[in-house]
């Protein structure tokens, strides 16, 4: 598997917080892309959830 370069990665937070995800949300987005771990899965905002 290949892994992402610093530029990637840069990339990914930099379009996540244009998104409107606050800095906690893109850890742990991060920490469950590295580790799979549940507890680090996203999960739809409130707001998202009524709105449909």
């Amino acid at each position: 598997m290949e892994q992402m370069n610093m530029q990637e990665n840069a990339r990914l937070v930099l379009g996540l917080r244009a998104a409107g995800w606050n800095e906690k949300k893109i850890n742990d987005f991060i920490l469950y892309i590295e580790t799979g771990e549940e507890q680090y899965k996203p999960t739809p905002d409130i707001e998202e959830q009524t709105e449909k």
